[in-house]
């Protein structure tokens, strides 16, 4: 196999993005397109790509190798077992499914036929995540007590999305939407990875619907403890006029935090300020560049190939889905929700 042929469920924002960097790709590209829409079909068929009404009938042409996966996250599991079930690998974008059974399920399925499965976890190459990963690692901060994790804005999460399918659907719940699973699913997935190899033992959340829904959450507060005793916090709160920073660390050496960016410009959030308790405060080190959407596009395609490993492997997002169901738990029945299953810390 030459080059990984694509098929897109979903041409919405997201999916057309997807096909822009697999466009500039090495060893992938996309071929086709199953979309509900027939301006978003119409929009395809433009780019050069072959367009069908839906997942079936694109899947039953046979002529793609991989699926993208790029619908409303409530679809996410229902699309992906079907492109399994077809015989294709495939690429999920977050999060992988609505619950960690869907998740687990769809890994079983992609093992059990010997295909690959990934998650669209782009955000662990982000450059303030790799900045933060690499302060934290350096040992300035001393012992680390303290992290929080937030997005702050007076702005709906549902962003410029495409007009002509219920663009509005990331504040319905029966879709998937709110805070918790948008931003926050990217969240919780770097959180987590940051702190390794400690484990997360319990969850406390508060989701609220306020301005933009009450259908599902437009705030989403996550607080969890780990087993080596960090406090950890994670907050989607789009309802704030007066953000706080997008990072704040606090170790027994001093503390770190970087400003909000109203543009979420990830190198302006790993401006990392750094004042410790008996020097001069400094700015840490930018980490290198990490992967570009492009190339996890080519990681996936190489491991198609049968050369490594995808950029993301699906069980390693086990956790974060772990996570997500408990944060929704605590936020139904106002308690703390443990982490008992012994999931991949990979």
């Amino acid at each position: 196999m030459d080059t990984v042929r694509v098929g897109i469920i979903g041409f919405g924002r997201i999916g057309a993005d997807h096909a822009k960097w697999l466009a500039e790709a090495n060893g992938a590209r996309a071929t086709a397109v199953a979309d509900a829409t027939p301006a978003r079909q119409e929009l395809a068929r433009s780019r050069g790509l072959t367009a069908y009404a839906t997942p079936a009938q694109m899947l039953a042409e046979g002529s793609i190798d991989a699926v993208l996966v790029s619908t409303p996250t409530a679809m996410h599991f229902e699309h992906a077992s079907q492109a399994l079930a077809a015989g294709k690998h495939v690429m999920v974008e977050k999060p992988m499914a609505l619950d960690l059974a869907q998740a687990r399920a769809l890994c079983d399925q992609a093992d059990e036929r010997g295909l690959v499965l990934t998650v669209f976890h782009n955000r662990r190459w982000d450059a303030d995540y790799l900045t933060v990963r690499d302060a934290v690692a350096s040992g300035a901060l001393g012992k680390l007590i303290n992290i929080e994790s937030r997005l702050g804005q007076f702005i709906s999460c549902v962003g410029p999305a495409a007009k002509e399918y219920r663009p509005n659907w990331r504040n319905e719940a029966n879709f998937g939407g709110g805070g918790l699973y948008d931003w926050g699913s990217h969240f919780l997935d770097q959180l987590w990875r940051l702190l390794r190899p400690a484990r997360p033992l319990r969850v406390f959340a508060q989701l609220r619907g306020n301005v933009w829904s009450t259908d599902c959450d437009d705030f989403a507060r996550i607080l969890i403890d780990f087993d080596n005793g960090i406090a950890a916090q994670v907050d989607i709160n789009t309802t704030t006029t007066s953000p706080l920073p997008r990072w704040r660390l606090d170790g027994t050496n001093g503390s770190a935090s970087s400003p909000h960016s109203p543009s979420y410009d990830s190198e302006t959030w790993a401006d990392l300020r750094f004042v410790p308790a008996n020097a001069n405060p400094y700015t840490f080190p930018r980490a290198a560049p990490g992967l570009t959407e492009t190339q996890i596009w080519e990681h996936f395609a190489r491991s198609i190939q049968g050369n490594g490993k995808p950029a993301v492997t699906a069980r390693s997002v086990l956790m974060t889905m772990a996570l997500l169901d408990a944060a929704r738990e605590s936020g139904r029945t106002g308690r703390a929700v443990d982490i008992t299953e012994p999931l991949p810390n990979e």
